[in-house]
């Protein structure tokens, strides 16, 4: 299969390669990709730990003074040309931060150590750090992605390309922002390391709680490709109790049915604990592994996987302490029965035992539990719709904004000035593009994606009120005005 381009007519590649796309992922899903290669005696492993890094940057219309007419720049290189504002002043960490695992890995295997960790890199990350000519990251990611003598170590995660929350973007979009992601990481990448990419982390670990827009969120990745989904553990409820996970620490079924009374599931990876990123910045996931013992699943004796992501670049923690405390964990459990893991290296084994999906515990999004007690799936959107009313009269803590890694922050209240543009973008791409079945290889359709997806992310409402929520309906104006200009 030829390689994609990364850029076509100066837009990133995020659509017009689906077929490929699908049929790469296709190919590579019953493969066993990592534990012949792993050195781990699963028998022998006490416990493990995975932690997985995330990385973001948003595009701002920043590269002039008039807002309506500047140029769409990564916030890193904002931050760069401007370091005597604010904080600032991190720029040049933060771009070593994107950078520095392209060095660990190989430094740690030199040293005949067992590194292991999981990457999570925004799409609009990518461009940023393309455009403002920092191919020196890039190039140290792409080493360790594509060296066969590195990249059992690394396991990347796909994601929203541009960072959207989950529960607030039109399911639609959500979905081509899955599939841009892929096709963006392809460009970079290349196909084989697409074809590694079996989990998802959610941007804000936002996971929808809305039974027909879960539905479609674990559809988009299962049609995806994705086989397993990162999720936070307040934000999912056990099938049978109501209550959180009561073992966190292993494989999980999500299975989510909505008001049609159609399912959908995927394997869910438990990340425990809280969001502090000191928890991975001191490697805290892997003492709390030492004090865990096999479980029993299945009829098997099975080693708990804590699992752990947290931002890679923010804070003083990450940005300080986090290197040092890796490389000192990673040569304690190199070799030892409480070794790190990547989450799919961790399943290959656990299936390799015999265990089966259909043996994992059931989760499912929070309030489900309530609402199916009030009414049948296939009772229609109606109907759960008066249910969910019902329920938020008798219990003020119900909401369908959906969970993420914080409870004390909503996606929703407080944002209609952004929410609203947003939305207005979302529908006239649908009116303009979707509905009339317009070619996702065009360049006017790239073009017009680009910026949709760009006017999505989270920061917008993130920052708060002000010049952040300016910066987001700015892109949504764009959006629209490519869209009358370009789709008639």
């Amino acid at each position: 299969m030829q390689p994609l381009p990364e850029y076509l007519e100066g837009i990133p590649n995020v659509s017009g390669h689906e077929a490929q796309v699908a049929q790469v992922l296709a190919d590579g899903a019953g493969k066993t990709l990592f534990r012949d290669r792993g050195r781990v005696d699963f028998g022998q492993t006490r416990a493990a730990c995975a932690i997985a890094l995330h990385m973001h940057q948003p595009l701002i219309p920043a590269g002039g003074h008039d807002l309506r007419t500047a140029t769409i720049i990564g916030n890193l290189q904002h931050m760069m040309e401007n370091q005597g504002i604010g904080d600032n002043h991190n720029a040049p960490v933060f771009a070593w931060c994107y950078k520095r695992m392209g060095e660990f890995i190989p430094q740690l295997i030199a040293e005949g150590k067992s590194p292991r960790v999981m990457l999570e890199y925004s799409g609009t990350l990518f461009h940023g750090l393309r455009q403002m000519g920092r191919d020196d990251v890039l190039d140290a990611l792409k080493g360790i992605t594509r060296n066969p003598d590195f990249n059992l170590a690394v396991e990347w995660l796909g994601m929203p390309w541009g960072h959207a929350v989950a529960p607030s973007t039109p399911v639609q979009d959500y979905r081509l922002h899955v599939r841009a992601w892929q096709h963006h990481f392809a460009a970079i990448f290349g196909w084989e390391a697409l074809e590694r990419v079996r989990g998802f982390s959610p941007s804000e670990m936002a996971l929808p709680n809305h039974p027909d827009v879960a539905y479609e969120f674990v559809k988009t990745l299962r049609d995806c490709g994705y086989q397993w989904v990162l999720v936070q553990e307040h934000t999912v409820e056990q099938a049978d109790t109501g209550r959180h996970p009561e073992r966190p620490h292993l494989p999980h079924r999500l299975v989510c049915t909505n008001s049609q009374g159609e399912t959908a599931e995927i394997i869910a990876i438990v990340k425990t604990q809280g969001s502090d990123t000191k928890l991975v910045a001191q490697m805290q996931p892997w003492y709390e592994a030492q004090g865990l013992g096999r479980l029993e699943l299945a009829g098997k004796s099975v080693p708990p996987l804590v699992t752990q992501i947290a931002d890679g670049e923010n804070g003083g923690v990450m940005m300080n302490e986090f290197p040092g405390k890796y490389l000192e964990v990673v040569g304690a459990a190199s070799g030892s029965a409480v070794p790190l893991l990547n989450a799919s290296e961790y399943l290959e084994h656990l299936f390799a035992l015999g265990i089966r999906p259909t043996d994992l515990p059931v989760i499912q999004p929070l309030f489900h539990g309530k609402i199916w007690e009030r009414m049948r799936p296939g009772d229609g959107p109606a109907r759960l719709a008066a249910v969910i009313e019902e329920l938020k009269r008798s219990d003020h803590r119900l909401h369908m904004e959906g969970g993420s890694w914080t409870n004390d922050l909503s996606w929703v209240r407080g944002y209609d000035n952004v929410l609203g543009p947003m939305e207005a973008a979302s529908a006239l791409f649908n009116e303009k593009v979707l509905q009339p079945g317009v070619p996702s290889d065009q360049p006017r359709y790239r073009n017009a994606l680009f910026h949709l997806m760009s006017s999505q992310t989270s920061c917008y409402r993130y920052w708060g009120q002000g010049l952040w929520t300016d910066y987001g309906r700015e892109i949504c104006r764009r959006t629209e005005e490519i869209l009358l200009h370009d789709f008639g």
